[in-house]
């Protein structure tokens, strides 16, 4: 038997996972890493910890199996920016000199100003992040780093990395970047390369600077091998053997897209079954969300980032809606109540998690209607953190209306079923943005950790009226990563043949059409929503 390791770096923790060849997870592991909070919109972590964690878990995997039997390496992480020196040492991107500290996160969202500026240059390779660039992208923050720690990091900056690029250049001792990293975060092409126009027009000309050697020159496709395989140094690091192969990484979400998006679906009966793999629309739900929809040509939707070509399979554009906060935001609804310690301690007398206990407390509540219609009087808008998609705007915040003059369990529960409510009628907002513009989309594939909640991907069904695939390998991201060391193996001619024989589809969950008119009705109150959020900031611009 073959094996395949896929390793993937998520918000706060890193895993692995031993993949077969018919994608079974064999076993995995996880470690804790360290986010840093130094104030409001910045968060920060350490490449060294991170690489510590992957190596640790790494390790541990690797034992369950003979060495000899583990043919290829994947990486997937978030898209986050690691700063080096020019001796590839870490580089503080804080004021308080900390080079431990060099990782500028994913969420962060302390480049708002410089994005705002990127913005409005209206430069030509914005349309193809959705006419307006995100300050999760990496131009705002790199900008960010030239414009406030100038001397102390921009200036002694060697190399700038994602996060996915610096884990394989960790393994491999390669600076070769995904094409998936610079297509979705960077700006790059896919034809056409970089952009001299573009980094000179937003201050950044020196970026431009031999052949951009701080950024990446040498391009590969995800799943691709990285230089000459896994080194001595980082085999002994790992546990693994040395020289194997090592795959041009992927961004975690878009690993989480190749693991379930291109499933065998013959005799499934799906709405996809019979359509071309253009109707599958992937969803990976954790931390925040991102929505995954392909195409055979460029489709441009205003406020969804791309199109991006071959960023995530081969040969296919991709459109990538999110949302900020998903997981984030319901553990703060849920942990920021009044009645949060009542339900920690009922939830663990019950022997259930919090989540599991708040779906069967609905379930005891709800009258003689369906659970969703306890929200009857009670909406959330849930941009806590800005909106992704598909109106693109970091400014926005939450909104909650219906609250009573209570803070019982009952309250909580009903708090947390909108929250989970205004996640998916996001979903849908982002959903109908794109196939408005010319997606044609009829069936949902859903991994990421929130996939487990079963009510959540229920609401999500039933707002979107489709049918939602859930994989067999809960861990589809894992799959994904591990997709990629089995394509850099040669074991499988192309990503989409490793997808088809190693993704696997499992539970589906069909809509309830009876709830079709409440939520249609809870979706006009959702957009109206934000219409009033924008008349009160307007109202408020006047003093």
């Amino acid at each position: 038997m073959k094996y395949y390791m896929g390793i993937d770096v998520g918000t706060a923790s890193v895993r692995a996972a031993l993949v077969d060849q018919s994608g079974k997870v064999v076993v995995q592991a996880e470690q804790p890493i360290q986010i840093w909070k130094p104030q409001p919109d910045y968060y920060e972590q350490s490449s060294a910890d991170i690489w510590a964690a992957c190596c640790t878990v790494s390790k541990k995997v690797a034992q369950a199996v003979n060495l000899c039997h583990i043919q290829g390496l994947g990486f997937d992480a978030t898209c986050s920016l690691v700063v080096l020196d020019e001796n590839f040492a870490p580089l503080a991107v804080n004021a308080e000199g900390a080079n431990n500290r060099n990782i500028i996160m994913w969420m962060d969202h302390r480049a708002v100003d410089q994005v705002n500026r990127i913005n409005q240059t209206k430069h030509h390779v914005l349309k193809y992040v959705g006419g307006v660039m995100s300050p999760e992208m990496q131009p705002p923050k790199l900008l960010w780093l030239k414009e406030k720690l100038r001397s102390t990091c921009w200036e002694k900056a060697g190399h700038f990395f994602d996060l996915p690029d610096f884990l394989s250049w960790k393994a491999t001792g390669a600076t070769t970047r995904s094409l998936c990293t610079l297509v979705c975060k960077w700006t790059y092409s896919a034809g056409t390369g970089w952009n001299d126009c573009f980094w000179k027009q937003i201050g950044l000309e020196d970026l431009t600077f031999n052949n951009y050697s701080k950024i990446g020159n040498h391009v590969l496709s995800p799943g691709s091998c990285v230089g000459n395989g896994l080194t001595s140094v980082a085999a002994q690091e790992l546990g693994l053997p040395n020289g194997i192969a090592v795959a041009v990484s992927l961004i975690d979400a878009h690993a989480g897209g190749l693991g379930v998006i291109g499933a065998d679906v013959r005799g499934s009966n799906l709405p996809c079954e019979k359509k071309p793999i253009t109707s599958r629309f992937a969803l990976i739900c954790g931390t925040s969300s991102c929505h995954m929809g392909i195409s055979k040509d460029p489709i441009f939707v205003p406020g969804v980032w791309g199109p991006y070509y071959s960023a995530m399979i081969p040969d296919f554009w991709l459109n990538e809606g999110g949302q900020s906060a998903t997981g984030k935001l319901i553990d703060q609804v849920v942990e920021g109540h009044a009645a949060f310690a009542e339900l920690e301690s009922t939830a663990k007398a019950s022997g259930k998690n919090v989540y599991m206990y708040l779906n069967s407390h609905l379930e005891s509540i709800k009258t003689s209607y369906a659970v969703g219609m306890l929200t009857v009087d009670l909406h959330v808008w849930p941009d806590f953190h800005g909106n992704r998609s598909p109106l693109a705007d970091p400014t926005l915040k939450g909104m909650v209306t219906g609250l009573a003059l209570s803070n019982n369990l009952d309250d909580l529960a009903k708090l947390y079923l909108a929250t989970l409510q205004a996640i998916a009628l996001g979903t849908r907002h982002i959903l109908e943005t794109m196939q408005k513009a010319g997606h044609q989309i009829n069936t949902l594939f859903m991994c990421g950790g929130l996939s487990k909640n079963l009510l959540f991907v229920q609401i999500h069904s039933d707002i979107s009226g489709m049918p939602i695939v859930l994989a067999k390998e809960e861990e589809s991201v894992l799959v994904g990563a591990a997709i990629l060391g089995a394509c850099a193996s040669g074991d499988f001619n192309s990503i989409q043949e490793a997808m088809e024989k190693m993704g696997k589809i499992g539970k589906v969950v069909h809509p309830d059409l009876g709830q079709k008119r409440f939520y249609d009705n809870k979706y006009e109150v959702f957009l109206n929503l934000v219409e009033h959020q924008k008349k009160y900031r307007a109202i408020m611009e006047k003093i």
